[in-house]
């Protein structure tokens, strides 16, 4: 499975930067459509086939409680302090598990992964 990957605007650059040298199709929210609104987050990741990664819970109100078309994955890293590189290494760990991640809110809380089915959109 060929993962592609939108980068909400509180990822850090380094993480961005290193997902890229990874060889990985990373789109960021801040290059691409700096201030855009979550609502306009997830479209453009729903119409793109994205996953989102983010530090943002709103994405799962608004695909759960506010019916926002959701896109493929939404990965949601729950961290206070981390290296710049953490959130990216983080993603290379979970690529091998695509087939269970495409279809759901993962919540990555220290070492516990979280998944919830995402609503059809």
């Amino acid at each position: 499975m060929s993962v592609r990957l939108l980068a909400n605007e509180n990822w850090p650059r380094p993480a961005l930067l290193a997902l890229r040298a990874a060889g990985l199709d990373v789109q960021a929210v801040a290059e691409r459509m700096p201030r855009a609104t979550d609502t306009d987050v997830l479209r453009h990741a729903a119409a793109e086939g994205r996953w989102v990664l983010t530090f943002d819970r709103d994405y799962g109100e608004l695909v759960f409680a506010r019916t926002v078309p959701p896109p493929p994955a939404i990965v949601y890293l729950r961290q206070a302090a981390y290296a710049p590189d953490w959130p990216a290494r983080i993603v290379l760990d979970l690529l091998p598990l695509a087939d269970w991640i495409e279809g759901h809110l993962v919540v990555v809380s220290g070492r516990a992964l979280r998944r919830r089915r995402l609503p059809a959109a």
